[in-house]
Formats: structure tokens, sequence, C-alpha cells
């Protein structure tokens, strides 16, 4: 990939940041990322800015300033941009804020602008749609969130966001998905998923039992969105190829 772009756990570290609750800044995480796409990720990083390098301007925005409570819908469309594999767009999230989820977005809860805990929730929403229907995302958060506020005592999606960003990553550093078999992948993403959950002690059963299907389900999801995106990539450069 040859663009500046963001793993979900890196915007998830951003969001965490801004909340207060992150070890890192926003611009530190940010600059990682750069440096990262500057020397190719596989290559020792640069000292200093990377030359040539162009910051998209929501990442520029967030390097400059580290205290933001919310986002613009556009400006959440503009992060999905980051995101590998994402199809995050303005157009599909006003008819979720509006329509299919509304009873979770009574209102942008930062101003005029969404929270960040309404920012993990979209971002939520574009991951499961890679294999849930939106009347089953509607189900299984509403395990989880109460309407009007997104939000569950003891946690929260961005936290929920994070977790299972967190978890992705862990197992695909780990070659997961090239080194297993689909049941024994299915077992592993289980496992992880279920000790995730049962560390939220202020969860009943029941949620944690939600939280755990949650975890799961959106780690599986962000591996079909990178298939499906794969599958996009090789039909476009043949259809283009043909054209041509």
């Amino acid at each position: 990939m040859d663009r500046y772009w963001l793993t979900r756990r890196e915007l998830a570290g951003v969001l965490r940041s801004l909340e207060g609750r992150g070890g890192e800044k926003p611009s530190d995480i940010l600059r990682h990322a750069w440096l990262r796409h500057a020397s190719g990720g596989g290559r020792s990083e640069p000292r200093g800015m990377p030359p040539g390098s162009q910051l998209p301007p929501i990442a520029e925005k967030l390097m400059r300033c580290g205290d933001r409570r919310g986002f613009s819908l556009h400006e959440i469309a503009d992060l999905g941009h980051l995101l590998e594999f994402s199809t995050l767009s303005v157009t599909s999230m006003q008819n979720w804020v509006k329509r299919d989820f509304k009873m979770f977005f009574h209102c942008p809860q930062a101003g005029k602008k969404y929270s960040l805990d309404q920012t993990a929730m979209l971002l939520m929403i574009d991951d499961l749609k890679a294999n849930l229907d939106f009347e089953s995302i509607r189900r299984l958060f509403a395990m989880l969130f109460c309407e009007g506020t997104g939000k569950l005592e003891g946690i929260t999606p961005l936290m929920i966001f994070d977790c299972y960003t967190s978890l992705y990553q862990a197992l695909d550093r780990r070659r997961l998905w090239n080194s297993m078999n689909e049941e024994q992948m299915e077992q592993a993403v289980w496992e992880e998923a279920a000790k995730s959950a049962e560390e939220a002690s202020a969860l009943t059963d029941d949620q944690k039992a939600a939280l755990h299907t949650m975890l799961f389900v959106a780690v599986i999801s962000i591996q079909a969105a990178r298939l499906q995106a794969l599958a996009r990539r090789y039909c476009q450069a043949a259809l283009y190829m043909r054209e041509s």
C-alpha cells in the first residue's frame, strides 16, 4: 500500500488517547505510521520526518490538535479512508445515524459533532457489515448498549473497538490466518475473545457472552473485509486491463 494508512489498532489508539486513556499522544501514533509509510513498512525507520511524503488533512489536524472530543461525519469518513480495506462513506453513515441505527445515535454527543464513542460505533458498524446484516448488528448492539446513549455501565463502544482491533493485530502477528486450518483458526479466535470478555468484570454473565460474540465476529469481519478488498482489487485490475 503506497499511501499513508493506519491499522485499526492505531486508530483505536488515537481515539483512546484523545479520550485521555492512551499511553501515547495522538501525534506520536500518527508520526509512527508516517515513518512506517516512508520506510516502506519493513525497513528501519528514518530519523526525523520522512521527506517527500504527504500527510492526509485529517491526520495533519490531529497532529496539530491533541484535544478533540468529537468528529463530524465527513471527518469520520476521512478517518475511515486511512484504514486498510475500509469502505466507510458519509452517505452510508448518514443513513446509519438517521435510519438504520438511529436508536443508538439520538443526537451528536459532542456539540455538533459525534463523540469518540459514537465515532467508534460507526467504525464498528463498517467492520461488522462485512459479515452481518443490519438487523443482526442492531440486535447485537442492543445486548450491549443502551438505546439513545450507546453505552453500558462499565463498557463503551470505544473500549470494544480498542479490544477487538488489539485482538486482530495480535492474531495477525501470529500469522494465524496462514498457519491454521479453518477449525483451528475458529478455536483460537474464540478462545482469545473469551479471555478478553472475561476481563470485563462489571458485566453480567449474559453481557459477557454478548461481548464474547461481538469480539469474535468483529475479528473475523476484519479478515473478511481484507479478503473482499483483495477480490475487488484483482477484479478491478482485470477489468481495467481488458478495457485498455
